[in-house]
């Protein structure tokens, strides 16, 4: 006989508060976490909103794909709760109203001295053939129906009702069915290189091999390398994963920010404390971000002395010490105030390092000779001062939060030199 595949899972967000800007599913992304354990492949994800039609539609076609359905939210009692509907209508079963767990209900709401209206009836409803999942939280009861060889699961929206009832109830079902495969996964954080170029330098290796698998990931956090791997058990995985990841790291060189995932601002923060040094850092079109996103990280007094926002040239000028000659013969955007912005707070703050970050964030603002997107970061290493150049394209928000990244990964490599 041949190994058994492992089982594919789609997972269907329900209720048309997620389709807009004030809710997010946050259920998937925990329920992927816990079937990749169960070494369930999910392939896809869909929220779909309260509309009969739609629901009915989709779970028709995701039936016909998918070993396991997961479904959460619309179990509630209000007339736009349709999940139990929806699904009775799909797998062509009636809907009946369970009395045994009317009364449930009952009582339950009269432990709590309050009375049940009549639609709270409606959780009560049980598509023919499913089993009842108790919910030991909240008055929406799930479902679990096994449609042929497909399992699914209608579980309550609320994530503090959906892990308990997937813990007590939805794994041990899966786990009896599962291949016993186990998925685990690697990121491996990568700065100052092009995501073009990141896989022109790293695809000759990750090609030739179909597990694990190789994702690259662009974000404003930086670039990431995801990696899965696929064995029967988590050990003989995270040896497939040091393989290849290995072999990646080769080709990757000061590229490589970290191996597990870690941001650059909590490398920097290993390094500084393991090298007993402090950083200080002055900022003008990030704004604080430098700062912030070192000081996100606890135990950061360690190492980080403060900073500054020298927003104006006034500010730069009484705060920082940078001349008023040299901004105006320069500009406040030019390599010379970026050194002198990371030698001032370097020199006030009495800390080993200083950075100093001078730009053009945009919209506006920019000129033919120094357009929106430019930036200028100086570095100050304890007395030995020096600037980097940087045009990053796209708008405010990318700017200033690649600036960051670039600053303090250029920290960081500094500090792998030892000097």
């Amino acid at each position: 006989m041949g190994e058994r595949r492992p089982l594919r899972a789609e997972i269907i967000a329900i209720g048309s508060e997620l389709l807009t800007p004030y809710r997010v599913d946050t259920n998937s992304l925990w329920l992927t976490e816990q079937l990749n354990e169960l070494g369930i492949v999910v392939r896809m994800k869909a929220i779909i909103g309260d509309d009969l039609e739609t629901l009915v539609e989709h779970i028709r076609h995701a039936l016909g794909r998918a070993d396991v359905l997961i479904a959460t939210g619309g179990l509630g009692p209000t007339e736009d709760d349709l999940t139990r509907e929806a699904f009775a209508q799909a797998l062509e079963r009636p809907l009946y109203r369970d009395e045994d767990l009317l009364e449930q209900l009952r009582r339950r709401f009269q432990r709590y001295g309050l009375s049940m209206t009549p639609n709270n009836a409606r959780q009560a409803d049980v598509i023919s053939g499913a089993h009842v999942l108790d919910n030991s939280v909240g008055s929406a009861p799930g479902l679990f129906i096994e449609e042929g060889t497909k399992l699914v699961f209608l579980l309550p929206g609320p994530p503090r009702e959906m892990k308990p009832m997937f813990e007590r109830h939805v794994r041990p079902r899966l786990a009896a069915r599962s291949s016993g495969d186990r998925i685990v996964r690697r990121t491996l954080r990568v700065a100052g290189i092009t995501e073009s170029a990141l896989d022109d330098r790293i695809a000759p290796v990750y090609t030739q091999y179909e597990n694990p698998a190789t994702t690259i990931i662009s974000s404003l956090a930086g670039l990431e390398i995801h990696l899965t791997a696929r064995a029967r058990t988590t050990e003989e995985a995270e040896r497939m994963l040091d393989e290849l990841a290995v072999k990646l790291e080769e080709r990757l060189g000061e590229h490589l920010v970290s191996r597990y995932g870690e941001s650059v601002e909590r490398v920097v923060g290993k390094q500084l404390t393991e090298r007993r040094l402090t950083l200080a850092v002055a900022e003008s079109c990030t704004g604080g971000l430098i700062a912030k996103r070192v000081t996100d990280i606890p135990g950061s007094s360690h190492y980080f002395v403060g900073g500054i926002v020298a927003y104006s040239n006034e500010a730069k000028v009484e705060l920082l010490g940078v001349a008023e000659a040299l901004i105006r013969r320069a500009g406040a955007v030019s390599p010379g105030v970026a050194e002198a912005m990371a030698r001032g707070v370097r020199e006030r703050l009495h800390a080993d390092i200083g950075i100093g970050v001078t730009g053009i964030a945009g919209p506006s603002g920019g000129t033919p000779e120094k357009p929106v997107g430019l930036v200028y970061v100086g570095l100050d290493w304890k007395g030995d001062i020096r600037h980097k150049r940087f045009h990053i394209p796209g708008d405010r928000e990318r700017v200033r939060e690649l600036t960051t990244l670039l600053a303090l990964d250029w920290v960081r490599r500094e500090l792998l030199k030892g000097v």
